[in-house]
């Protein structure tokens, strides 16, 4: 067992992206920070992360991408055996995407936490104590840690955050393998956010929970392909995601000639509720329900908001007479104020809205929503449109929809209600 004194000002829980950001931006801020986690900070990550171009170039940090493509398609069309057909048409979309280096990316996290003196203690928090003056948190190795503010950013299932139960989670699933073939699955030097085409499923499938192909060429002779569910309750199963990957190779007589990675399913949930803002700890990352309801993004957030939320935090904390839940209550303010609420309902009334859409309806709500103008689908799949702007794209998108989309729009088949009033009127 062991104490601090003093005791550190933030202990943040967790080892990914959004532990490693909050901890960076903190020793930034030349707090005394510690990070208390099961793996090693160095452990390499599991997953890909992507982001647009724009994004880390306004940040200054296209360094740590390791692909980057101008030639940005999606594929809304029913598909064809004729490659020339209208069907198979691709929406250009006109914008850089990338592919961060994850090595790089974490390393990035890792060096500023050095440069700011963090402390690392590896052990599995159990309990957490906080009174008026510090927090602290046991943990099974039977080490007690002590410090001003807790930060929980263990991931989507929390270790002390309180998360309200609002119903099923929608979670974004898929089935990727990286590796060479027989012919090119993409052009050149292409970048594939969303292929809709179908026509390589039956009648049958069509009327199944659709999904779509994300791909790009990786240089070398060698693609990425991802089936992928955009986000369901229950979500679509691996088995599922894989037959209709190789049923699209085999419509358009691609083998595969060898594997160098699979992905065998990678489980995101899409619409995790905004944890209770009341509590005496800290939330941020996928545990705060940072993740991005309509897109699955989450670093580009985490990059852009860790600064701002650590130099709030510094603030507060260098009130000595501010108590746990005082501070904690600040940073909550920060990381979800009313219009990031209000915007989440909106969000979140869309991927309600998406998950009950058939096939044809959602390549039709795609095609609406791509007809947007460059800056406002950009906006919104990164979250960075004002609510005014959001609003102002999601009714220009509407008044573009074809009727079966708006139909779909109106009809109200699930949690519609409670989320407009979550924009209505926010929880607190």
């Amino acid at each position: 067992m062991s104490t601090n004194d003093p005791p550190m000002d933030v202990l943040v829980l967790g080892s990914g992206p959004g532990a490693l950001a909050i901890a960076a931006a903190l020793g930034q801020e030349k707090l005394r920070v510690g990070v208390l986690s099961i793996n090693e900070p160095s452990d390499p990550w599991p997953f890909t992360y992507g982001i647009w171009g724009e994004e880390v170039d306004q940040l200054g940090l296209e360094g740590l991408l390791k692909h980057r493509w101008s030639k940005t398609v999606s594929y809304l069309g029913d598909g064809s055996t004729d490659q020339n057909s209208p069907k198979n048409n691709a929406i250009k979309h006109n914008r850089d995407y990338g592919l961060f280096d994850k090595n790089k990316l974490q390393k990035h996290w890792i060096d500023q936490c050095n440069e700011g003196a963090i402390k690392w203690f590896r052990g599995e928090a159990y309990n957490l104590e906080i009174d008026n003056i510090t927090s602290s948190v046991k943990t099974i190795q039977g080490e007690r840690i002590i410090a001003k503010l807790i930060i929980d950013a263990t991931g989507y299932e929390p270790v002390f955050l309180n998360v309200p139960k609002n119903g099923e989670i929608a979670v974004q699933t898929c089935y990727g393998i990286v590796g060479e073939f027989s012919e090119p699955p993409v052009e050149k030097k292409q970048f594939v956010l969303m292929d809709y085409r179908s026509n390589h499923l039956s009648q049958e499938e069509k009327e199944e929970p659709p999904t779509f192909l994300y791909a790009m060429d990786m240089g070398n002779g060698k693609y990425f392909l991802e089936e992928t569910s955009l986000g369901l309750a229950p979500p679509v199963k691996l088995e599922t995601l894989k037959a209709r990957l190789h049923a699209r190779l085999k419509q358009r007589k691609i083998e595969i000639k060898k594997i160098d990675h699979e992905e065998n399913g990678v489980f995101l949930p899409m619409n995790i509720p905004i944890p209770d803002l009341n509590q005496s700890i800290l939330g941020f990352g996928g545990a705060a329900g940072m993740v991005h309801p309509a897109s699955g993004y989450l670093v580009g957030a985490l990059l852009r908001r860790a600064p701002s939320l650590a130099k709030e935090l510094a603030s507060a904390i260098k009130d000595s007479n501010k108590s746990p839940s005082e501070i904690a209550k600040q940073g909550w303010e920060t990381l979800w104020p009313k219009e990031l609420r209000r915007k989440q309902a909106l969000y979140q009334f869309g991927l309600e809205k998406l998950m009950r859409f058939p096939e044809s309806q959602l390549r039709y709500f795609f095609k609406s929503f791509f007809s947007l103008s460059n800056n406002q689908w950009y906006g919104f799949l990164t979250n960075t449109l004002t609510l005014n702007q959001l609003v102002a794209a999601m009714w220009t998108m509407f008044k573009k929809a074809p009727l079966n989309v708006k139909w779909g729009l109106m009809e109200m088949k699930g949690r519609e209600l409670k989320l407009l009033w979550d924009f209505v009127k926010p929880s607190i």
